[in-house]
């Protein structure tokens, strides 16, 4: 995807991983519709003929289809979509309310999902796109606290793994980003949700609460490298389904890949003793 200008959708970009991508697209002569609830610091990124800022919450079904139609109709195509808006949740399992999960999935994957759905008839008449859901190592690697958080990224991880081999053949990539942890707004005050804490809970989930609470500004990760590793991932000529990003990621999903390896050989005996006898 490296030729000619691109135009991108990318959502949450007031911040974080969202301005970023945003600044290194337009670094690169690349128009951007960048979309926040909050839409007063999204004029400042760039000239006025390149950036085209929307107010949007990714979860209203009404703006979604208005902001891809409100890109399409100031760029006239939709080259990248960037699925970033997002949050931090921090709860047990059991301290979770279903209202708090089902907000969460609004946002983390019914929203991604539908604004997916909505750019894909755009990208498939004009040849061509890419898809880019930022996900985070919590899409393969769980912590306590982090259930609802994980299961969300879970669920988009899969939902993207199986678009990929659905729409490869109409010149359409998708590209998981799994980043670690970087110096993002997620961990600023008063950013994260958390759920009504349970004494029993304390020994378990009382350390990511602690480190959700006290690590803003102390993650290793640069959100501007981070933005740069994801244009270098899409002008490959062979691109990652999975873009794994901060030494803290890597090491973390080594380990449970190693894990997942070591359990599937000590119960493969048990495993493949369930065929029918007669097979």
């Amino acid at each position: 995807m490296t030729d000619g200008e691109r135009v991108w959708l990318i959502t949450g970009a007031s911040s974080g991983f969202g301005r970023a991508i945003a600044k290194a697209a337009l670094e690169r002569g690349d128009s951007v519709v960048v979309t926040s609830r909050r839409t007063a610091a999204l004029g400042e990124l760039g000239p006025t003929d390149r950036v085209h800022p929307v107010g949007l919450d990714v979860t209203d079904a009404a703006g979604r289809d208005a902001a891809v139609a409100e890109a399409v109709d100031r760029f006239g195509r939709i080259d990248v979509l960037v699925n970033n808006a997002g949050r931090t949740q921090v709860g047990a399992v059991e301290e979770t309310t279903d209202e708090e999960l089902r907000s969460l999935f609004d946002l983390h994957f019914f929203a991604p999902a539908a604004l997916t759905r909505a750019v894909l008839p755009h990208m498939r008449r004009q040849g061509g796109g890419a898809i880019v859901q930022i996900s985070s190592v919590g899409g393969q690697v769980t912590a306590p606290g982090f259930g609802a958080y994980c299961a969300t990224k879970f669920a988009l991880e899969g939902l993207t793994e199986t678009l990929r081999d659905e729409v490869a053949e109409f010149g359409i990539r998708t590209l998981i980003v799994e980043p670690g942890a970087f110096r993002t707004g997620l961990f600023r005050p008063q950013a994260a949700y958390i759920s009504d804490e349970m004494p029993e809970y304390a020994g378990t989930v009382g350390p990511t609460r602690a480190y959700v609470r006290d690590g803003h500004g102390a993650q290793p990760g640069d959100p501007v490298k981070a933005a740069e590793a994801i244009l270098t991932a899409l002008d490959a000529d062979e691109p990652p389904l999975r873009l794994v990003l901060g030494a803290d990621a890597i090491a973390n999903i080594e380990r449970r890949l190693g894990s997942l390896g070591d359990e599937l050989d000590a119960w493969r005996a048990v495993g493949e003793s369930t065929a029918v006898d007669d097979s």
